[in-house]
């Protein structure tokens, strides 16, 4: 039920529409009609503008979706997860990436912590597509609160092991998955605090061995949301100095020439990343980079 004195609109819904939505989140807190209700909320999570509001402020709803997410745990460990179980808690999954998109909702889903309650689908490692559609779907989530940019949201996800966690993923998972934690970790270095914490430690930004991956099956997406995240941490000292020992041959020879030769954007950034780690560098006369005292 929704609660009262709550002011949501539903701009471009008809009355038959709005009432099929309230419906739909009024049956989301009974199990006998919950499946059915997530499936048609998640069809409509696009075309309904303030859905997010709807979901947040009803009664029971988002317990109902955290229900959803903890009744899954038992089979994530040993992993029994099926394709009907994956499919229905994605689709609690993308009712709470609405929530965590939407900029009336955004503050309260972290203050809630709930995205701690994805983070065990982040730690799994068995590569069949349940499993997969899962992880994918819990990063996706978390990509849309990093998307927005704000300050509030760095600062959660720092206090939290998304690091380490999008790392991992970032050298064993799918390409699509690969794809997200590159651009979570793009979005956290970006910002000046992100940057720091990851910078405090060697080990969180060395990640060749994807590079070498990434070599032997190029993709182009992935490729870029990598170049951008070692531009940015060029942009530290300490890092800067660490990739001047680490950094991937493959990003300074030309085994990514073809991949990116409609790609301006990207090798601009690659052409960046070169010129930063030469700036500032002692070389012996020769011209040959000297190892730091």
């Amino acid at each position: 039920m929704l609660a009262t004195g709550t002011t949501v609109t539903t701009a471009g819904l008809t009355q038959v529409d709005r009432e099929k939505i309230y419906q739909w989140i009024n049956e989301l807190s009974s199990p006998e009609t919950r499946e059915n209700a997530l499936l048609e909320l998640s069809k409509k999570r696009e075309s309904v503008a303030d859905l997010a509001p709807m979901l947040w402020h009803s009664c029971g709803t988002i317990a109902a979706l955290l229900q959803e997410i903890v009744n899954i745990y038992p089979s994530i460990n040993p992993p029994t997860l099926t394709a009907h179980q994956s499919n229905r808690v994605c689709n609690a999954l993308a009712l709470l990436q609405c929530v965590a998109s939407h900029v009336e909702t955004r503050s309260a889903f972290l203050a809630a912590h709930i995205p701690l309650f994805l983070y065990p689908f982040l730690h799994t490692v068995s590569k069949t597509r349940p499993f997969e559609y899962l992880r994918l779907t819990s990063l996706g989530v978390i990509g849309a609160l990093v998307k927005t940019d704000e300050q509030e949201v760095i600062n959660f996800l720092l206090t939290t092991e998304i690091i380490p966690l999008c790392l991992r993923i970032m050298e064993s998972g799918s390409e699509l998955s690969k794809t997200v934690a590159t651009f979570i970790l793009q979005k956290i270095l970006l910002d000046d605090t992100g940057l720091a914490y990851i910078c405090q430690t060697y080990e969180r930004f060395s990640h060749g061995k994807m590079v070498l991956q990434l070599s032997k099956e190029p993709s182009a997406r992935l490729l870029k949301h990598v170049v951008r995240c070692y531009l940015r941490l060029s942009d530290n000292s300490r890092a800067r100095e660490a990739l001047r020992q680490c950094l991937p041959d493959q990003l300074k020879d030309t085994t990514f020439a073809q991949v990116l030769k409609d790609d301006s954007t990207t090798k601009r950034w690659l052409a960046q990343l070169v010129k930063n780690l030469q700036e500032g560098q002692v070389t012996d006369p020769r011209g040959i980079p000297l190892p730091t005292q």
